[in-house]
């Protein structure tokens, strides 16, 4: 059988379960066997620079311009990321397609030196990369020692056995993911430790017009991702979100209603705004929208000024 949908990922462990999860429910919804796939393995330059911070080198789009290159090529049919990977501005002729359903948004903290954030010793280094997480690690404990963490999520581990930090903080979902739950030793609950918006789910960006792609992938969308994740882009995208601006948002849906936290915080952890709103889940996007103008409003614009 010939292949029909060449699937485009990053290489990493954590990126090809992602794609490998996404070609087994294709498989599953549309009667198709493995061969009927190829995933094709593309290196981003988000996944070659290691010696810097995203927010240095390029932010959020250093992890999809390669492969979405490829995608407008014609060499892969569709491209699957992690959603808090993605800018809220997609290059000219693609879009998300689909989401799969989404696994658990929490941040998980993987301690040497304590179980807990709150049990480090003073001084004490946590590693991360995400400003989201440094500056939220600085609002719980002002007195550790935030250092730098880039690399997948196996290189971080390597880093915490040789002794580089005492404790980082990855997301729960891509440790569940590659079967390495074990290593948790404090889950964060969301009002405390509030995810990056898209945390946890799965997201297909294709061409814009691949009716057959499309069809396909109508089969294995999850509506009620699809609605959350449009709310937290949204407000990603209001507040100019990308890897230099520490902001968190997470959408529930119960019942068609929606509900929705989102939060600004200075990278040093001392001034935060936090917004909260609900409403129907069919009007994700403005719930999202209008999150941010309140958040706005209430930091006010010299909140941002240097930082954003």
């Amino acid at each position: 059988m010939q292949t029909i949908l060449r699937i485009g990922t990053r290489g990493s462990p954590l990126a090809l379960a992602q794609a490998h999860e996404t070609q087994a429910r294709l498989m599953a919804a549309l009667g198709m066997p493995a061969v009927a796939f190829e995933v094709v393995v593309i290196s981003t330059s988000g996944d070659r620079i290691q010696d810097r911070p995203l927010s240095e080198a390029g932010g959020k789009g250093l992890f999809t311009k390669e492969i979405e290159e490829a995608l407008l090529a014609g060499r892969i049919d569709i491209a699957v990321h992690s959603s808090k990977d993605m800018p809220t501005q997609l290059p000219d002729g693609l879009e998300l397609s689909a989401f799969l359903p989404r696994e658990d948004a929490r941040d998980a903290f993987v301690g040497k030196a304590a179980k807990t954030i709150a049990d480090l010793p003073r001084g004490a280094k946590i590693g991360s990369s995400s400003l989201r997480r440094q500056a939220l690690i600085r609002r719980m404990r002002p007195d550790l020692d935030v250092v730098m963490f880039r690399g997948n999520v196996q290189t971080r581990l390597r880093k915490l056995d040789e002794g580089v930090a005492a404790g980082t903080i990855l997301a729960y979902a891509g440790l569940k993911r590659l079967g390495l739950e074990h290593v948790v030793t404090d889950l964060i609950p969301l009002d405390i430790f509030p995810p990056a918006p898209g945390q946890g789910a799965i997201c297909i960006e294709t061409r814009i017009g691949d009716r057959d792609v499309e069809k396909m992938l109508a089969a294995i969308h999850d509506v009620p991702t699809g609605q959350a994740l449009a709310c937290e882009r949204a407000f990603l995208a209001a507040l100019d979100g990308s890897c230099r601006t520490p902001i968190a948002g997470y959408a529930s849906i119960e019942a068609g209603k929606l509900s929705f936290a989102g939060l600004i915080i200075s990278p040093d952890g001392t001034q935060s705004h936090t917004v909260e709103l609900q409403g129907s889940a069919q009007d994700a996007a403005r719930i999202g929208q209008e999150a941010a103008r309140t958040v706005r409003a209430k930091a006010g614009e010299k909140f941002f000024d240097g930082w954003l």
